[in-house]
C-alpha cells in the first residue's frame, strides 16, 4: 500500500490518468487512422496496438460489464430466532450509532436517515431481499426500536432522502480496465511465480482444459507437471519434511495475487535451530483469481471453496495446520472455521489486517466501495482494486456479511493472533482492538494493549502503529513479526519464539 505524502499522491493520479487515457485515445486513434492509414512501421505498430486495445474495451469490457450486473442468489435465510440472536450481538457492540447509520447510508444526514430509510437497510441486511412485505414489518419495527434506544431519541416516520449501501443488490460499480494493464498483470504474475518457484515452491495448477479460463493466462502453468485437485483453485506448495511442527495454509487478500506476499512465504523457512534438526515447514499458497486483478469465473461460493480447499490439504495429508491468512482471505477463514470437514484440522491462526471481526460496522463496506478517495492510498485502494471487474463482483455478489461475519466466541478455545494497523485505512483497527481485548467492558481504557507481548495461546493482539493495511508485508520488521508468529505456532508446544 501506497504512503500518504505528497509526491505519493501525484504518482498515483499521474499513474491512474494514464492508465485510463489509454482506451480512449486508443479509440481516437483507430479514428484517425480510418481517415488518414499509417505509413511508417511505427504508425503501424501504434495503429495495430490501438486497435487490440478499442476491441477489448468494445468485445470483452462492454458486455462484460452488462453480464456482472446479473443479480445473484444470496444463502438460504436465517430463521428468525437466529435473526434475533444475530442482531443481538450487532446490537452489543455498535459504540457509536450516529457514525454507524451515516456511514451505512453513505454519509447523509441523520435528518435524512427516517424510519422506513432503516427499514429498508434492515430488509436487505438481515431478510436477504430489498424488496417490501408487509409479513416482515413486525420484525423490521422491533429492530428499528432498538436503535431508538442506542440513539436515544425517536427517529422520524417516513421517508428521507437517504440512501443505504446494499452491497448484494446496488449495481456493481467498476471501471474499465485497458489491455495493456492486464500485460503488466501478466508480467507480476510470472515474476511472482519465478520467485516462489527458485524458493522451492512447487505450482500446482487446474486443469488444463481449464488454461483459457484465466485471464491474462498463465504460460508458466504449462510447465508445471502437478495438478490441483480443485477444478478452480491453483495454489502454491513447498513439501512438509518437519517431523514435530505444523505446516502452513496461506490465504491472500484483494491484490495482485501472491506478489505481495512472496517474500513472507519464503521466509518461514529461513534457516532456525529447528529446521536443521527437524526439516522444513511445508506451506501451502492458495490462489483466488477472482480477487486478483484477472478476468476469470465468479467467486466460489463458500461451500465451494471450502470443499476444494479442503480437497488440497487432504491431498498432502495434512490432518492439522496453522491457518494464516490476510484481509479478504480471513473470510475464507471465517468459512473453513464454519465447515466441520476442515475445521478440526485447523490448529493456531493468524489473521492479519481481518475485516471478518466487527464486519456489521460499515467500515469495510463503507471505506472499500463508497467512499469518495482523497489521499493516495485511498486513490490506489479505489482505482486499482475496488473498481477491477473481478474485485467489485465479487463483493457486490458473492458477500453476504452474515456469513463472513467472525465474532470473539467463534475462536474460544483456539490460538489466534490477530495483527491490526495504526493506520488501516480500510478496517476501524481500534474498534475490533478494543473488541478483542475487551476494552469496551472497563479493561484497557488507556491503550496499553497495543503494547502487550505476544503470549502464543489463547487471543493475542499485534498493533504494528505505522502501518496501513497490507504494509505489514512490505517491512522487514513487521514481516518478520509474521514470521516468528507462523514458526512459533507451528512448533507444537516447544517453547515459543518471543516476538516482543
Amino acid at each position: 500500500m501506497i504512503g500518504t505524502s505528497t509526491p505519493e499522491y501525484v504518482f498515483i493520479r499521474a499513474s491512474i490518468v494514464c492508465l485510463r487515457a489509454i482506451t480512449p485515445l486508443s479509440i481516437l486513434y483507430c479514428g484517425f487512422c480510418v481517415l488518414r492509414p499509417p505509413r511508417s512501421t511505427f504508425s503501424t505498430v501504434l495503429a495495430a496496438w490501438a486497435a487490440v486495445e478499442t476491441t477489448f474495451y468494445f468485445i470483452v469490457y462492454l458486455p462484460r460489464r452488462y453480464y456482472l450486473q446479473r443479480p445473484t442468489p444470496h444463502p438460504t435465510l436465517l430463521s428468525r430466532e437466529r435473526r434475533q440472536i444475530l442482531f443481538q450481538r450487532c446490537y452489543q457492540t455498535i459504540s457509536n450509532p450516529e457514525r454507524y447509520l451515516t456511514n451505512w447510508f453513505l454519509g447523509s444526514p441523520l435528518s435524512e436517515i427516517r424510519r422506513e430509510n432503516i427499514k429498508d437497510f434492515f430488509r436487505w441486511a438481515f431478510l436477504n431481499t430489498g424488496d417490501s412485505d408487509a409479513s416482515d414489518n413486525e420484525e423490521l419495527e422491533g429492530y428499528v426500536s432498538r436503535v431508538e434506544e442506542l440513539l436515544e431519541r425517536p427517529i422520524e416516520p417516513g421517508r428521507g432522502r437517504a440512501k443505504c449501501l446494499r452491497l448484494t443488490i446496488d449495481r456493481v460499480d467498476m471501471m474499465h480496465r485497458s489491455f495493456a494493464w492486464y500485460m503488466v498483470v501478466g508480467i507480476v504474475d510470472t515474476a511472482a511465480a519465478a520467485y516462489l518457484r527458485f524458493k522451492s515452491f512447487r505450482f500446482y495448477g487446474i486443469p488444463l482444459r481449464r488454461f483459457f479460463s484465466v485471464f491474462p493466462l498463465r504460460f508458466f502453468s504449462l510447465l508445471s507437471s502437478h495438478r490441483s485437485p480443485s477444478s478452480h483453485i491453483s495454489y502454491w506448495y513447498r513439501p512438509h519434511t518437519s517431523k514435530a511442527r505444523l505446516p502452513v495454509l496461506f490465504i491472500h487478500g484483494i491484490g495482485i495475487g501472491l506478489y505481495p506476499y512472496a517474500r513472507f512465504l519464503a521466509e518461514i523457512n529461513t534457516k532456525d535451530e529447528f529446521q536443521a534438526s527437524d526439516g522444513e515447514i511445508g506451506v501451502i499458497a492458495i490462489e483466488i483469481m477472482p480477487i486478483s486483478f484477472r478476468i476469470t469465473g465468479a467467486a466460489l461460493r463458500k461451500d465451494e471453496m471450502c470443499k476444494e480447499i479442503n480437497a488440497i490439504v487432504k491431498k498432502h495429508g495434512w490432518d492439522k495446520f496453522v491457518l494464516a491468512s490476510h484481509s479478504y482471505g480471513t473470510v475464507v477463514s471465517t468459512h473453513l472455521l464454519q465447515t466441520p470437514e476442515i475445521a478440526h484440522k485447523i490448529g493456531p491462526m493468524l489473521l492479519i489486517d481481518p475485516v471478518t471481526l466487527l464486519l456489521h460496522l460499515p467500515d469495510v463496506a463503507y471505506n472499500f466501495t463508497a467512499r469518495k478517495p482523497r489521499g493516495a492510498n485511498e486513490h490506489q485502494l479505489y482505482y486499482f482494486a475496488s473498481k477491477d471487474m473481478g474485485v467489485a463482483h465479487t463483493l457486490c455478489r458473492h458477500f453476504f456479511w452474515s456469513e463472513n461475519i467472525l465474532w470473539k466466541e467463534d475462536i474460544i478455545g483456539r490460538s489466534v493472533t490477530a495483527v491490526l494497523g495504526g493506520r488501516d485505512l480500510i478496517v476501524d483497527t481500534e474498534a475490533v482492538g478494543r473488541y478483542l481485548v475487551g476494552a469496551n467492558d472497563g479493561n484497557w481504557e488507556d491503550g496499553s494493549w497495543k503494547e502487550d507481548p505476544w503470549i502464543g495461546e489463547g487471543l493475542d493482539v499485534l498493533w504494528f502503529t505505522q502501518c496501513d493495511h497490507a504494509q505489514a508485508f512490505e517491512r522487514k520488521e513487521t514481516r518478520q513479526k509474521l514470521v516468528d508468529v507462523i514458526k512459533g505456532y507451528s512448533q507444537r508446544g516447544e517453547q515459543l519464539i518471543d516476538i516482543a
